[in-house]
Parts: structure tokens; sequence; C-alpha cells
């Protein structure tokens, strides 16, 4: 998503908080709209449509929670909560009640913005998938995400988990270079912690059972600093 078009709505009455994360958003290349209690902040929702709400849950009026609840009966934007409640029961409210995310008050401002931009890509890219074919087929590989089914030359490929959704993640995306983050993202999930050296082992593992040739791959190729890429239709005819 380009950041450039993309709209934030905060819903924070705290002007303190508010107004840093009013400037610092417009400064990461973010069009932010700031309410500063609920019934403004379901105007703004409603006139504006953003990509993304921060919404404080002690707010004036409509509190966070009748907001979210109310937005959600509208919207499927995405939602992250803000609130200085560190309480379990708040959370698990918050996200059953259609939140995103949950960030507890006092936060950094690059906490934040890494949960935005995360929020963003998760959203964008699982709005990508549900248009995409259930079956691809790339040179003499076929992948049927329905049927969690690998071929290649018309033999059955045994894939692990993971190996299969990393390899259904680049064939969609076949001929883009993926980048890493993105993949980790994609098939270990946002909150996974780990060595990024995962992602090149399981690469390593793909291209043993899936290419011709794998010290010299024509499928799956790397993109040395930024990611891998499935090569295209065109590249293998």
């Amino acid at each position: 998503m380009n950041q450039q078009t993309t709209k934030l709505l905060i819903v924070e009455d705290d002007a303190r908080i508010a107004e840093p994360l009013v400037f610092g958003l417009e400064e990461e290349g973010f069009k932010v709209f700031h309410a500063a209690n609920g019934h403004e902040g379901l105007s703004l929702a409603r006139a504006e449509q953003p990509d993304l709400i921060l919404l404080d849950v002690m707010l004036p009026g409509i509190d966070g929670f009748q907001l979210l609840r109310q937005i959600r009966k509208e919207s499927s934007v995405p939602i992250i909560m803000l609130t200085a409640r560190d309480q379990e029961l708040d959370r698990v409210m918050g996200l059953e009640s259609g939140a995103d995310d949950y960030i507890v008050k006092p936060f950094s401002f690059r906490e934040l913005l890494a949960r935005v931009r995360a929020t963003l890509r998760r959203v964008h890219m699982e709005r990508n998938i549900q248009t995409e074919p259930e079956f691809i087929t790339i040179g003499d590989v076929s992948l049927d995400v329905k049927g969690h089914l690998v071929r290649k030359k018309d033999q059955p490929v045994e894939l692990t988990e993971k190996e299969f959704a990393l390899l259904e993640a680049l064939m969609k995306r076949a001929g883009q270079v993926v980048q890493r983050h993105t993949l980790l993202d994609l098939v270990w999930g946002e909150g996974w912690i780990g060595s990024p050296r995962t992602l090149d082992v399981h690469i390593h593992w793909l291209r043993e059972k899936l290419e011709d040739d794998p010290s010299n791959p024509r499928l799956i190729l790397t993109v040395r600093g930024y990611g891998y890429r499935f090569a295209s239709a065109d590249e293998v005819a």
C-alpha cells in the first residue's frame, strides 16, 4: 500500500498524545485525521473512509469499545486500540469486539509505527490473495491451494506445511520480488521470533525438491539484499 495515499484516523481525546502522533505519522507520509471524541470519530470514519484507525479506549461520550462495535457494523477497516489499561480482560474485549491489534500506553512512536505498517501490510496481502486463483501452474510445477497439493512434471511432491506455505506465497506473486520480512510474516506469522536464516533453509529445501539443478535455480530466484521471487510463466516457458 502506498503510504502517500494511506489515510489514518486517530480517535484520541488527550492532545498530549494525539498531537505528536499526528505530526509523526504525517512526517512518515500518511494523511492523518484526528477526532477528540467518539461522536466525531464515528463521523470522520464514515466521511473519510480511512485505511486504518487508531482508537483510544477511554473517550468522552462514546467510549472506544462502543465506537469499535459501531464501526464494525459498517466497516472492516483495521483498528488498533490505544489504552492505558493493561488488563487481560480489556485486551480480550477489544480483540473479540473486532480490533486488529492492541497497544498499551505508554508506547514508543517507533513501536506504534511498526504495528501500523504491519497491520496495513497484512490487510493488503489478504485482500490481494482473495482475488488469486486456487490453481497455479508455472512451467512444470503446479500448486493446488485448496487441495494442498504440489506436482512437478505431473508427479506429486511431498512438502512440509511451511514449505507449502512458502511456495504458495511465492507462486501467487510469480515474477514479483517478495521481501524477506514479508515472507516471514506470511509463513511464520508477524509475532514469530526466530532466526531469519530459517527462511533461507526452507528456500534451500524447496529448491532441492523442485529445481532440476538446485545449485543453478531457474524457478526460485534470489534477489540479493532484498528477498526472493518465483520465476514468471514467460521466463520458464
